[in-house]
């Protein structure tokens, strides 16, 4: 299963290499595989390094308002995770991490 959150396309080089605004966090993606031209304020979708695909902008800011209400439902749990842990430089989070016991 792949999960994608939309990041949204900040600015491009001449390398065809975008920065991008994945919730907040910043990274550098590919647009070699992208099937279609994109530009800065574009949403994509991204995996392993490489932007897959387009998202259209209505589409992909609701899914980040998923994203940003299932952050908050783990606010709730005894073991909060803020939003900006819901990702990455390297991508989404899958799972949320066991609290270590030692920690405790």
């Amino acid at each position: 299963m792949c999960l994608a959150i939309p990041s949204r396309v900040i600015k491009i080089d001449e390398n065809n290499m975008a920065e991008v605004d994945t919730l907040g966090v910043k990274r550098t993606v590919s647009l070699d595989l992208m099937p279609e031209p994109v530009k800065e304020g574009d949403y994509v979708l991204i995996h392993v390094g490489y932007a897959m695909g387009k998202i259209d902008e209505k589409e992909a800011l609701e899914s980040i308002e998923v994203y940003k209400k299932l952050a908050e439902a783990a606010m709730e749990e005894e073991d909060e995770i803020p939003p900006e842990q819901l990702v990455n430089e390297d991508g989404p989070l899958l799972y949320k991490p066991p609290k270590d016991e030692t920690e405790k």
